[in-house]
């Protein structure tokens, strides 16, 4: 998207905002909200994204990082979007990743307890493909999956299907992923842009695609759910976005020979007065 369309983009979002409604009357989805972190991405073209905003996530073993290069050939902005890539990677003399791919994070810039989140992204389909709008927390005191994890948006291969997930102790090392339902999906066409929402209150969490939802998780009122791990939540998250490439162990084995690609238009985060968020230069 153009800066000029960016602008007039924006300040039809702010017209929409003031009489856009959802939920039970009408209510107003930013009512009671402040606007306090955002990224338009409209930096000179060719440009890294905001180095006081966003740093290159780190290579490590699992799948999603295995092939994270700090590079701008996978992470960079072009006619005001953030472009997420995963690229052959043509010289493995000096590097012996297969692919190299791009991933980015607000970790030790920005993080925040409880608000809401809207990413508007595209993505596109290919067998292999793997990107994620996700969230981590930023001083886990415990080790994963027990420090607790949120999906706000992951796609995989040609599905059109978006995820939504938490993952815990609770969810993922004990297992129950219906008490209460932890996971959901829905079909859209991800041939386009699409607004990916997060809605994070003291004990409840909400997602939603275009304005729409599609599923929430609440804190449960039982001590010894909650003493297993159940809700790790009530801590700052940071947000992560990148694009990745699949193994075989969810998303299909990657294409080494193609380029992934996702795009991102902006990124906001509200919160209202009673809700923390921490800054960090």
């Amino acid at each position: 998207m153009k800066p000029y369309m960016k602008v007039l983009y924006l300040l039809a979002a702010i017209l929409l905002a003031s009489c856009a409604t959802h939920g039970p009357k009408g209510k107003d989805k930013y009512a009671g909200y402040t606007l306090v972190f955002s990224d338009e991405f409209n930096d000179r073209d060719g440009s890294r994204p905001d180095s006081t905003k966003w740093r290159s996530c780190k290579r490590y073993s699992s799948t999603w990082n295995r092939w994270i290069k700090d590079t701008i050939a996978v992470a960079y902005i072009d006619k005001g979007n953030l472009v997420l890539k995963a690229i052959p990677n043509s010289d493995q003399t000096t590097d012996e990743a297969a692919m190299l791919t791009g991933a980015i994070e607000t970790r030790d810039l920005y993080s925040f307890k409880h608000g809401k989140v809207e990413v508007r992204a595209k993505v596109y389909a290919y067998t292999g493909t793997f990107p994620a709008i996700w969230m981590m927390p930023q001083s886990p005191q415990r080790g994963w999956p027990a420090c607790g994890e949120i999906d706000i948006f992951e796609t995989i291969d040609t599905q059109s299907v978006t995820y939504h997930t938490v993952h815990s102790r609770w969810t993922y090392t004990l297992g129950h992923t219906r008490e209460p339902r932890s996971s959901f999906s829905a079909q859209y066409p991800l041939n386009r842009y699409h607004i990916y929402g997060f809605e994070w209150e003291e004990g409840t969490m909400r997602w939603y695609v275009d304005g729409t939802l599609v599923g929430s998780y609440s804190r449960s009122t039982n001590p010894e759910v909650l003493a297993q791990g159940q809700w790790p939540f009530e801590q700052e998250f940071y947000l992560i976005l990148n694009q990745s490439v699949g193994n075989g162990s969810w998303a299909a084995p990657a294409d080494t020979m193609h380029t992934y690609r996702m795009d991102v238009d902006w990124v906001r985060v509200y919160q209202k007065p009673a809700q923390t968020n921490a800054l960090t230069l």
